[in-house]
């Protein structure tokens, strides 16, 4: 629809469409100069902004996958019984972007290069997006992140960025892949040298980990945690935020807090302390809004 049927279909005049539009709070995109507004975006954009939204008991989480995420998922679905759900779905992180952009999705997970520079990295991937103006970023926790190998192949950074393994990689736009490209360029290591070596594209941190304890491939970018899970040696290449991307209303949602009290209740502290690598100190933190 263009802003004139656009306004009619609302019930607002055209100054105030356009006014939305600009700041991103209405579902659109520009062609040839000219305001366009899909119409199944706009029906779900009035949903949403219906009271709150009329989807309040459930909540679809995708981006960076994490077993801690998983786990955190289940336990407040669990909790509510058939009240309420929350849906996890490991994507990547910029897929996931794109995803929560589309208003497929709830939530997305982002992690995208080591933990120091996450506040200006992940706010620049959120201005990719028109939407970025109604997100929020909120902190789940920092992890550790590294090279998964074989039990007992663990070495030197250094040195195990520069062994003949057979990698799985990860697909691009997942942060795991983002950090391993910093990681080796660090060591002055090409992408295209680790790429030869490539066996397989994992689209999960899960798959990348089953790969290597199945002995398809020797070494795969992950975290501490998904070596933990599966058995693996880990080689740390250092930390990284773990960040959650949501609307404001999705943020003031009760299953949104009951998620971040989930991530620091006895089950998940549990886990992530037997697992490693996790550090939960800014868990629930607003790091960042337009």
């Amino acid at each position: 629809m263009n802003v004139r049927e656009t306004a009619r279909y609302l019930r607002l005049n055209e100054k105030k469409v356009y006014t939305l539009a600009s700041e991103g709070r209405l579902p659109a995109t520009k062609a040839t100069g000219k305001w366009l507004f899909p119409r199944e975006l706009i029906d779900q954009w009035l949903i949403e902004s219906s009271h709150g939204g009329v989807f309040t008991d459930r909540i679809a989480v995708v981006g960076s996958s994490d077993p801690l995420m998983r786990l955190a998922a289940e336990q407040v679905t669990a909790a509510s019984g058939d009240r309420a759900l929350v849906c996890y779905t490991g994507t990547g992180t910029r897929p996931g972007l794109w995803q929560l952009a589309r208003r497929r999705a709830d939530v997305c997970g982002i992690h995208w290069g080591p933990l120091d520079e996450s506040h200006h990295r992940h706010a620049a991937l959120l201005r990719h997006h028109p939407q970025h103006r109604e997100w929020v970023l909120v902190r789940a926790f920092a992890r550790e992140q590294g090279v998964l190998v074989q039990a007992g192949k663990e070495r030197d950074a250094a040195a195990a960025l520069r062994t003949p393994w057979r990698w799985v990689m990860r697909q691009d736009g997942s942060g795991s892949d983002r950090f391993l490209r910093d990681a080796i360029a660090d060591e002055g290591i090409e992408v295209a040298e680790l790429r030869s070596r490539s066996v397989y594209i994992a689209l999960s941190e899960a798959e990348a980990a089953e790969r290597v304890a199945t002995g398809d491939a020797d070494a795969a970018p992950g975290s501490r945690a998904a070596a933990a899970t599966h058995g693996l040696g880990f080689i740390p290449l250092g930390w990284e935020a773990v960040d959650l991307v949501l609307s404001r209303g999705v943020y003031f949602r009760v299953l949104f807090r009951h998620l971040l009290d989930a991530l620091l209740g006895p089950a998940c502290q549990d886990r992530a302390a037997h697992l490693g690598g996790y550090d939960f100190r800014d868990c629930g933190k607003l790091i960042w809004a337009a």
